[in-house]
């Protein structure tokens, strides 16, 4: 019976070739956990064989231990982790010593450069989603736990605003609660720079300095610092958050240029100096200020769909009011907001902009109902479990960042639902705001005049316009193909598993490449050859285009892109490995057409290859095609060899 004792596993290896201090360095691949050794002759092979859930050992230009898809990446990280260090880091005790494959590493580096200018470029907008992703999710519990405190605050300072409640002990508890939202929301650019330096290579620490440099601090009105496109003075906060991800980028150019340029022995001092001076004044001189010349003129803009009025307004001003949001070019409107209090006794433009909130909050209701039941997005589900009542009480900061902003189709499919309230509000008329608060539940108490009805409409229509308009047209198409996973129920009889386990079938693999079929035995590679991964076959490609060869759901995608996993509707556990050892090109030479989690059926494309970048690489192009639970089944049976086309038959599984 397998080990699934996965740290366990690791100190076994590691007390097996000469313990940690005898270990350069360790990777993986997908199915091989890859060890780099200062001394070779300590490691005793048949003692590594012998340890629970290892398959086999490959003594190769680096010890590889065979331990089979899905378990290897948690054995590697077990192993990692106990010393300190991360995936192909160098082992603290060997850093000061030369590895003795110091000339292979250096052929493996020139390999990957030469194979980098063929290597396909990934989608830019997709990258830039996921580097908005990894630097909002972090801030998850601090955006949900604050904002709760925010939205409890909100409501107890508008009924405090609006006269049900009094006394000095509210109105101290009241100020607690912001003290502690503040904690966050009054330092978000810092928190963001922070995270935006680690995500793109920069300082976290100027990062962090970067961010606060927007919040102007010593400024006063006395001394004002001026916009050089319109003489007016700058204020806090302006550009916002996207301003500071942006200057952040900037930042992390500049850095790594200037650690080029700048000799090790001042690099600590001149580095940052220089790092902040050119990206502060750009900050201060040109990021903030051309936010606020896109402020004036959405100030000009605001004025004119205000008087033309009614739903058209409406609808624009909710559908625009989270990208202003996201700009930090929403602060320019409290001026407008009590201006409007001073001479009509209300704001009518709050409650509309207030819609924006409720399009979010009915985009991730659609999202948790489209992936409730989803495995590969449990994690999103739980976010959003998390954020939406946050957004309910107005606060939409949890589910702008760090939910449908990062998705790109959702904050898309939020802001149109936020219009259609807005389009409601405008429609019904008359609906103003007392005071300036947050949206969402918490602005009820301020709404004046006895319209809460006709907040509370429009509010309805913003979550059903943002529910709607997610859930048929907002959600990625890949994250579609991922919520098809098959869930399995618990069966309701004993009858049923037992049917289902007994049924027979067969099952045919078709070939996933253009090729000549060879025998598994005749692979250059022990692992595969020895049949440690299980039964199959292997194909010498004659082209590039890697299809499926079965209908089911993928698996995994090895993250250097050179194998896939997928599991079979009769659950036949499959590996393509594309090339031997080609995970040292760290994805270069591949182009993956899937995700894991997404359903396929047998001739979907799954990977192009090229196979040139592999071979002047210097390493074999031969894909192995393996049935890794081969034991699972009654019969694994492969076709001779010889010359086979995209949909041929390779292999036949019987049950």
């Amino acid at each position: 019976m397998v080990n699934e004792n996965y740290d366990q596993m690791g100190q076994d290896i590691f007390k097996n070739v000469g313990g940690e201090e005898n270990v350069d360095k360790v990777i993986h691949c997908m199915t091989r956990v890859r060890l780099t050794l200062k001394d070779e002759d300590k490691a005793d092979v048949e003692k590594l064989k012998a340890i629970p859930g290892v398959l086999g050992v490959v003594e190769d230009e680096t010890l590889q231990v065979v331990v089979g898809p899905g378990k290897v990446n948690k054995v590697a990280q077990s192993m990692v982790d106990s010393v300190g260090v991360k995936l192909g880091e160098t082992f603290p005790q060997a850093q000061n010593t030369q590895p003795d494959n110091a000339n292979l590493q250096n052929q493996t580096n020139q390999n990957k450069a030469a194979a980098k200018q063929k290597y396909n470029k990934p989608n830019k907008f997709k990258s830039i989603l996921k580097s908005l992703a990894n630097i909002f999710v972090p801030m998850i519990p601090a955006l949900v736990g604050a904002g709760i405190v925010a939205g409890i605050a909100s409501i107890f300072q508008n009924l405090v605003t609006a006269g049900t409640l009094t006394g000095d002990n509210i109105t101290q508890f009241v100020t607690v609660l912001n003290v502690i939202k503040n904690g966050l929301f009054a330092y978000l650019a810092i928190y963001t720079g922070i995270n935006a330096a680690s995500e793109f290579g920069a300082t976290p620490a100027l990062g962090g300095t970067v961010g606060a440099v927007t919040l102007l601090s010593g400024i006063t009105p006395d001394t004002p610092i001026q916009n050089l496109f319109n003489g007016q003075d700058i204020a806090a906060g302006q550009g916002g958050i996207i301003g500071v991800i942006f200057a952040v980028w900037i930042l992390s150019l500049v850095e790594k240029r200037l650690h080029k340029w700048v000799p090790d022995a001042v690099d600590i001092i001149v580095t940052p100096t220089l790092s902040l001076l050119a990206i502060g004044l750009a900050t201060i001189y040109i990021i903030m200020p051309v936010a606020g010349v896109v402020s004036d003129g959405l100030l000009q803009f605001i004025n004119v769909v205000l008087t033309v009025g009614g739903p058209v307004a409406g609808f624009i001003l909710g559908a625009l009011f989270l990208p202003m949001v996201m700009l930090g070019l929403h602060q320019i409107l409290i001026p407008i907001h009590l201006e409007m209090i001073n001479q009509m006794g209300s704001t009518p433009l709050l409650p509309i902009l207030a819609m924006s909130g409720a399009g979010q909050v009915g985009a991730a209701f659609a999202l948790w109902l489209y992936f409730r039941h989803s495995k590969q997005q449990a994690e999103l589900v739980q976010n959003i479990k998390g954020a939406l009542p946050v957004g309910l009480l107005g606060v939409g900061e949890p589910l702008i960042y760090a939910l449908t902003l990062p998705l790109g189709r959702p904050f898309i499919t939020a802001c149109i639902g936020g219009g259609i309230g807005g389009a409601v509000i405008g429609m019904l008329g008359h609906v103003g705001a007392i005071a300036v608060g947050p949206s969402g539940w918490a602005l009820i108490p301020l709404i004046a005049n006895h319209k809460v009805v006709y907040y509370l409409i429009g509010l309805a229509a913003g979550y059903v316009g943002g529910f709607i308009c997610t859930y048929f047209f907002g959600i990625p198409k890949d994250m579609k193909k991922a919520a098809t996973e098959q869930v399995t129920a618990p069966a309701a009889t004993n009858e049923t598993p037992a049917v289902a386990e007994t049924k027979p079938f067969t099952t045919e693999l078709t070939a996933p490449v253009n090729g000549h079929l060879i025998a598994l035995a005749d692979v250059p590679d022990d692992v595969f050859s020895a049949g440690m991964m299980g039964d199959g076959v292997a194909i010498e490609p004659s082209d590039g285009h890697v299809i499926s060869p079965i209908a089911g759901t993928i698996q995994a995608v090895f993250p250097t892109k050179h194998a896939i996993g997928i599991i079979g509707d009769n659950n036949e556990e499959i590996l393509i490995h594309m090339g031997l050892d080609t995970v040292s090109l760290q994805g270069q030479g591949f182009e993956t057409l899937v995700e894991a989690g997404q359903t396929v059926k047998a001739g979907d494309p799954l990977t192009n290859m090229d196979l040139t970048v592999i071979k002047e690489a210097g390493y074999a192009t031969v894909i192995p095609i393996l049935v890794t639970n081969s034991a699972d089944f009654a019969s694994v049976t492969d076709v001779p060899a010889q010359d086979v086309q995209i949909g041929n038959t390779i292999i036949t599984i019987k049950s």
